[in-house]
């Protein structure tokens, strides 16, 4: 990941400190490159909400723009609304001073600070609104290199809003609904697929009493050896308190496979951070499964036969359940706080197992 100061101006960053324009479309939309924003929420009735604006399928970026939009709303008795809109490119826009996304009557628009998120899709509607509580942040320049002899490759993301109060309204068939609860965004874009790239990832993120969470483990491809790379942010009253992914320590336990996708998923997942005397330590534990989708269910036709004998095998897994965060001061553990409804996610883009 890059870190030197000659790293930021390269890519014109002012540092650490995260401009609006870095929100804005990072790419040009072309053959070989991906973009999309993302927001999820916790909302305060059990249910949690994910929109996402692509420019296209991130896994085959070599195609040309294709806009979509998709919207996810699981409800804790268990039902679901899932929508999705793919639309011709003339129906995409999208600034690169903040972000500013439409695609056809969808929007997704705000300034780091306050974000307005519009959709429509067939009979669902939705207006929210997202007001930050904890600062824009990124990991070092936001940018992960991958690198082989002469090939150069990236992957880059920004948490523009770690953490933020979510309002507004949803309509599905007809019946409109108030919402409000915690809600997060954030903005990843990068210039080949995922596939080449990435192995897996775990990412998850929490509010926890008034503690912040962002916690991401990812393994490279094969390729590149299967380099692990830790990311980790917590922040306690708003300010962050922990970031540096030198100091993490990943584990996982009570690993199963999951019948649907055939992947190895683990029931628990440790995130400790240990600087001197300083020492937190955060716990998700799985409780219910939200999504667990394999790909290639997604590509029709002779597309899917291709697929099938390339190997490809990738699969998306979002899960719901407690996370608790422990501060330690030495070996003496001095606060521990928890919550019951937080959101994370397995992305596989490899074969498994593949140690």
């Amino acid at each position: 990941m890059k870190t030197s100061l000659d790293d930021y101006k390269q890519l014109g960053l002012s540092g650490p400190t995260v401009q609006p324009w870095e929100d804005g479309m990072r790419t040009t939309g072309g053959p070989g490159t991906y973009e999309w924003w993302y927001f999820d929420g916790s909302l305060d009735d059990g249910s949690s909400l994910v929109i996402v604006f692509y420019t296209k399928d991130q896994i085959m970026p070599d195609k040309p723009l294709k806009p979509r939009v998709s919207f996810e709303l699981d409800r804790p008795d268990g039902t679901k609304v899932h929508k999705e809109i793919e639309m011709d490119s003339s129906y995409f826009s999208a600034s690169k001073d903040s972000c500013n996304v439409r695609i056809g009557v969808n929007s997704f628009s705000g300034n780091l600070h306050d974000y307005t998120i519009h959709v429509e899709i067939d009979s669902v509607k939705a207006n929210i609104t997202l007001h930050r509580t904890v600062s824009s942040w990124r990991p070092n320049t936001g940018f992960i290199n991958f690198q082989k002899g002469k090939d150069s490759h990236y992957f880059a993301w920004l948490p523009s809003v770690p953490q933020g109060n979510v309002e507004g309204t949803v309509t599905v068939s007809g019946r409109t609904s108030a919402i409000k609860g915690v809600g997060y965004h954030d903005h990843n874009w990068g210039d080949v697929s995922m596939l080449k790239l990435i192995h897996d990832w775990y990412w998850g993120r929490a509010q926890v009493g008034n503690y912040s969470v962002i916690a991401s483990y990812i393994t490279a491809a094969d390729k590149y050896n299967n380099a692990v790379i830790p990311i980790f942010m917590l922040a306690r009253d708003g300010k962050i308190v922990a970031d540096d992914f030198t100091k993490v320590k990943f584990s996982t336990s009570n690993i199963y496979i999951d019948e649907h996708t055939k992947k190895p998923v683990a029931n628990t997942l440790v995130y400790d951070y240990i600087d001197g005397n300083t020492h937190y330590r955060v716990t998700f534990e799985r409780s219910k499964d939200l999504v667990s989708q394999r790909f290639i269910d997604k590509i029709k036709g002779f597309k899917s036969i291709l697929a099938k004998l390339a190997g490809f095998d990738g699969a998306y897994m979002r899960f719901t359940g407690k996370v608790t965060v422990e501060h330690f001061d030495g070996d003496k553990k001095i606060e521990v706080v928890k919550e019951n409804s937080a959101v994370w996610e397995l992305m596989y883009f490899g074969r498994a197992p593949h140690k």
